[in-house]
């Protein structure tokens, strides 16, 4: 008898276990092995007094793209309206100072951090001053004209204004291998820039007519924030050229080369602050033991950032053409 029982309790639990396992691949069933990512929680980097500097992370490909990693976090976009939102209901933050080491990325997603910065910085009138790292090129250089001051460091790789279009030509290797891709339209430009076929010189046109839209919208960008500059000026500088952080001082492009420290220094001088706390915002996980830290954590990585990249590839190989404020050599 106690053997039929077991043998019985052995076919239940395969039968629980297959009837789970079926639920799980149809999707009925959600299991999270780790936890959503949590609130923003202030944290002090330095400093002391009851005033604040707030120190904001610009850092890697701009895009409102959502991450497919283990742990879903908020993208970057999503992130800098939490911490905007977060610092506007802090009587106590004086200064912001956004750490940007960013190559540039979607067109739209780096107006929105333009446009999120901007009305910020108007409504609360405090200052806001963009501290650029390795990188501040392209879409990071227009986020960055939203600040009251712009400083490179020494060693600094700025400019890049300008538009480019990345799409994918695959028809002549469907050739090659014998492959047809057809559509049907309503109309003749309706699969224009489709990867899947030679783009004639008319579809090219009205490619480069949106291109050199955007490609406006930036100079307006740079002239507003570059007041000192001319239009004519800024034309000239804005080919798609990089500089150097020293070349982009002498051109007007930034207003003066520091380190990080030195745009803490600027933000409470212009706050008329003589001393403040540098703090950070971070979630569970998060650990910043300075203000050259990035959101590190307990692994080693930055934060999530090792499942959190962002697939420029992925754009290209969806054929979907994408217009992008991005050098990309």
């Amino acid at each position: 008898m106690p053997e039929r029982i077991t043998i019985g309790r052995v076919r239940a639990a395969h039968s629980l276990a297959i009837a789970a396992a079926l639920l799980w691949l149809s999707g009925c069933i959600t299991i999270n092995l780790l936890p959503g990512a949590g609130p923003l929680k202030e944290e002090e980097v330095s400093g002391s007094g009851k005033a604040k500097v707030l120190l904001i992370e610009l850092s890697g490909i701009i895009s409102a793209q959502d991450s497919g990693g283990l742990v879903e976090q908020p993208n970057l976009v999503a992130r800098l309206k939490e911490e905007l939102t977060r610092a506007s209901e802090d009587q106590n933050v004086s200064a912001i100072v956004l750490r940007i080491n960013s190559p540039g990325g979607t067109v739209t997603a780096s107006d929105i951090m333009y446009h999120e910065l901007k009305v910020f910085r108007d409504k609360h009138k405090i200052p806001v001053i963009a501290s650029i790292m390795d990188v501040g090129a392209s879409g990071g250089y227009y986020v960055a004209a939203a600040a009251d001051k712009i400083m490179a460091h020494p060693s600094t790789v700025t400019g890049s204004i300008g538009v480019i279009m990345l799409t994918m030509d695959a028809h002549g290797l469907l050739d090659k291998i014998g492959l047809e891709a057809r559509a049907v339209t309503s109309g003749p430009k309706k699969d224009m820039g489709s990867p899947f076929r030679a783009m004639t010189d008319e579809e090219r046109a009205i490619f480069q007519s949106v291109i050199d839209s955007f490609y406006e919208r930036f100079l307006t960008v740079v002239k507003e924030g570059r007041p000192n500059l001319s239009a004519e000026q800024i034309r000239k500088l804005a080919d798609g050229r990089i500089y150097s952080g020293e070349q982009a001082k002498a051109v007007g492009l930034v207003d003066s080369i520091g380190y990080l420290d030195d745009a803490v220094a600027l933000a409470k001088q212009q706050a008329g602050l003589a001393e403040a706390r540098v703090v950070v915002y971070r979630r569970a996980g998060e650990y910043r033991p300075n203000i050259y830290a990035k959101a590190m954590g307990a692994n080693g990585t930055s934060g999530w950032g090792s499942l959190t990249s962002f697939d420029l590839m992925g754009l290209v190989r969806g054929g979907t053409p994408q217009f992008m404020y991005l050098w990309m050599p």
